[in-house]
């Protein structure tokens, strides 16, 4: 897994940088933290240990000390995210909305409008889109599961999605992750992927592994939708 090696390595997941639409990369600032030697040399001595890591293609080190990570193969956050054990779990249906800070400050969309001006409208369809996906992907005999090849998520609607998978595990261990902001995004770019780079075949077209590959991927985004309406005391819902 990829971001788990990443972090051995800095001590603390590193932040997704740039679009992805080119590149995949990352950024840390561990060098900066916690250590009594010059950044400069913390950086170059944790880059040595980066370099060795499967699926870094560079690293390359700045003058402030922050490392610039790039991964050759985007495509294995889907397995990182789905790999990774749940942080909260969903809230029944009907129960009390959450009433921790995060709750308060994010304030849950409302329900209605069912329209796309609605961002909680966005939210909601993406996380039941994506189970929808998955039923229609199993009806048309799209191979999907842990096989799928990472590698072939790597046209732009696909990295899009996976560009703001990788904030994850960072928002995770941050004291303000702004869970509604960033579901809000991943719904986004979900919605775009599915209409311009389908998951399941249209019209004659044969079933093929990049099928499965964004089949794999939407499981990725409804977890995390999953996750992160939980967080927000929201229970996901079943069908819209």
């Amino acid at each position: 897994m990829i971001m788990e090696a990443l972090r051995d390595v800095l001590g603390a997941p590193p932040v997704p940088q740039g679009s992805w639409e080119r590149e995949a990369r990352f950024v840390s600032t561990a060098a900066l933290r916690g250590t009594a030697e010059p950044a400069g040399e913390a950086a170059e001595r944790l880059a040595v240990r980066l370099r060795a890591v499967p699926g870094v293609r560079r690293v390359d080190v700045r003058p402030n000390g922050f490392l610039v990570i790039g991964v050759a193969t985007p495509g294995e956050i889907v397995h990182d995210v789905l790999a990774a054990p749940l942080a909260v779990s969903p809230p029944a249906k009907g129960s009390p909305p959450a009433t921790g800070p995060e709750a308060g400050a994010a304030a849950p969309w409302p329900d209605f409008p069912r329209t796309w001006d609605n961002p909680g409208f966005a939210v909601r369809y993406a996380y039941v889109r994506a189970g929808a996906v998955q039923r229609w992907a199993r009806d048309l005999g799209v191979p999907t599961g842990a096989a799928a090849r990472p590698e072939l998520l790597d046209g732009p609607f696909d990295r899009a999605v996976l560009r703001v998978l990788a904030e994850l595990p960072s928002r995770r261990e941050s004291r303000d992750p702004g869970w509604a902001a960033y579901l809000e995004r991943l719904a986004e770019v979900y919605h775009a992927a599915v209409e311009r780079a389908s998951p399941i075949p249209r019209g004659d077209e044969a079933p093929s592994e990049v099928h499965a590959a964004r089949v794999r991927m939407g499981e990725a985004v409804r977890r995390v939708l999953g996750e992160g309406l939980a967080e927000l005391g929201v229970a996901p819902p079943g069908k819209i």
